[in-house]
């Protein structure tokens, strides 16, 4: 394993193959295989569940095929690693990220948190409504743990799982009120989540957006090391031009 600067932030260089190059798809065909809906080379995550799909290979035409049959005429998809559209489809909206692994993270439990479920989900949506750590659905709770922590019965932190690729574990949804900010909570959620996820023998890593510099330097003071930066794509699926219409 070697290191590599970016812009100034040390990242950790993987294998070119690694699982987190593809982590939607390792996913979807592995551990999180009972969510996938699945054609061929291309899967997603059920619409109240997570609104990622993902590609076999992101180069290969037949797999932007079977897509296309997943998503339907005029259906969309958000593809990680795509920064050109192929023929057939458009790009509706980008975006860049960067993706961090655990390399030093104090994990430890938090005995003040407390395991969130179903039932919690609509408090779960105003809190996320309220700080936008990132998509949340209404069955997103379902993808692993999440911890909550309350205060008068209030909840006003989170954090918990999302992708899960062979080995390793998605630290997401990490949040907390405006108004008890500055306390350690979200820090603490993490360090509790990634408890859990080393307890079964998994790593944790996460991801964030290029331009939140803040959460980036947070992550990194814990713990977490960059490895890479990634482009997402919301893509949308156009009809392909037909006979008729080139002659």
């Amino acid at each position: 394993m070697s290191t590599t600067s970016l812009d100034g932030l040390e990242a950790t260089s993987l294998s070119s193959s690694h699982v987190l190059d593809n982590p939607a798809w390792a996913a979807l065909t592995g551990p999180h295989a009972h969510f996938a809906e699945r054609v061929g080379r291309a899967a997603r995550y059920p619409q109240d569940v997570a609104g990622f799909s993902a590609l076999a290979d992101t180069d290969d035409p037949r797999a932007w095929d079977d897509l296309a049959t997943l998503v339907g005429p005029g259906g969309t998809a958000a593809v990680r690693g795509v920064t050109r559209a192929p023929d057939g489809w458009e790009i509706v909206r980008s975006g860049a990220g960067v993706q961090l692994v655990d390399t030093g993270l104090r994990a430890e439990p938090a005995p003040e948190a407390v395991r969130l479920g179903p039932d919690d989900v609509p408090e779960i949506l105003d809190l996320v409504a309220r700080t936008e750590p990132g998509p949340y659905l209404p069955r997103t709770v379902e993808m692993g743990t999440y911890l909550g922590i309350r205060e008068h019965g209030r909840l006003i932190a989170l954090a918990g799982e999302r992708l899960h690729p062979p080995g390793w574990t998605e630290i997401s949804a990490v949040c907390t009120h405006p108004d008890y900010r500055g306390r350690g909570l979200a820090t603490r959620l993490v360090r509790a989540v990634a408890a859990g996820i080393r307890a079964r023998g998994e790593q944790p890593f996460l991801h964030a957006r290029a331009d939140n510099t803040h959460a980036i330097r947070l992550y990194e003071s814990i713990g977490f090391t960059l490895r890479c930066r990634t482009a997402f794509a919301q893509v949308r699926r156009i009809r392909a031009a037909g006979p008729e219409e080139t002659a």
